[in-house]
């Protein structure tokens, strides 16, 4: 919502001298809008559990990573060549609270990643673990008999 928001902000500017702190920034805003609501529909239809070679949750680590990072770099570059109309500081405050949101977002799907890499390996080990308790070993046969 922050993401969009900006957009709309940026998007009702007019005039730009130095317009490159302006396009990278609806950039940015766009493009994290778009990619986050596409990963929102994934998960919400629960979409993503029918491809299982993806790990999601390094996507979403990902996603929140990169777009904490350039919301902040887009903020500050647009903060730094604004000309103070009310769109431009309007864009400037909701990029950095969608850049705060984002690092808070990045912060949860750090722990949710790394509990799901243990869960991984953990589970990993008990099938090697069971496997051979199961599965005799053919050496092994060879040598008792």
């Amino acid at each position: 919502v922050l993401a969009l928001t900006a957009f709309i902000c940026i998007e009702t500017i007019m005039e730009c001298s130095p317009c490159e702190g302006l396009y990278f920034f609806e950039f940015v805003s766009c493009s994290a809008l778009v990619v986050t609501g596409a990963l929102l529909l994934l998960f919400s239809l629960n979409l993503h559990t029918r491809i299982p070679q993806i790990n999601w949750n390094l996507t979403d680590l990902v996603n929140t990573g990169l777009s904490t990072f350039f919301f902040f770099i887009a903020s500050v570059v647009l903060a730094a060549l604004n000309h103070k109309t009310g769109a431009e500081i309007a864009a400037v405050v909701l990029g950095l609270l969608a850049m705060a949101v984002y690092a808070a977002n990045t912060l949860v799907a750090v722990q949710r990643w790394r509990l799901s890499s243990r869960q991984q390996s953990s589970d990993y080990m008990r099938a090697r673990t069971e496997c051979r308790e199961v599965l005799p070993r053919p050496d092994s046969q060879r040598l008792q008999a």
